[in-house]
């Protein structure tokens, strides 16, 4: 059993493929236990930022395979910027995965880059969120209707 912010569960056997996921969490127990998810699921290097300009410094300087963005951080309450400046990053843009308490309060055309999971969340829906393919990006979908 393991406990994740309020629930506890038993640990998901899924391994992910994912080499480097960045968590973009303020809270530090929740990021802990996300950081502990992550390595039991097999990724090797997790960097946890809690604010949004750590959060761009790490995107920066070793771009992930995955995003997980609590989209309030202390330091802006609009997370899911972060979401649309990864989706400058192009073909090999990381997945996705918005955690958030509100997820009403994403705007639906940026919640569509990636997951939702809404806090509190189990390891294994945090898991099964990775192991799906990145969805297509905002850009991506503009292009495709424009011709």
């Amino acid at each position: 059993m393991k406990t994740f912010g309020r629930k506890t569960t038993q640990m998901s056997k899924e391994r992910l493929s994912l080499r480097r996921v960045l968590v973009v969490e303020d809270d530090p127990v929740l990021g802990m236990a996300t950081e502990e998810t992550l390595h039991d699921a097999g990724v090797a290097d997790v960097e946890i930022c809690a604010t949004t300009d750590s959060a761009l410094e790490a995107l920066k300087r070793d771009p992930p395979d995955a995003v997980i963005l609590d989209v309030h951080l202390a330091d802006r309450d609009d997370g899911w910027a972060i979401a649309e400046l990864i989706e400058t990053l192009g073909a090999h843009r990381p997945i996705i995965v918005f955690s958030t308490g509100t997820p009403d309060a994403i705007p639906a055309q940026i919640a569509e880059l990636g997951s939702v999971l809404e806090k509190p969340y189990t390891p294994d829906a945090l898991v099964h969120a990775l192991s799906q393919p990145g969805r297509k990006g905002l850009l991506e979908r503009l292009k495709k209707a424009l011709s």
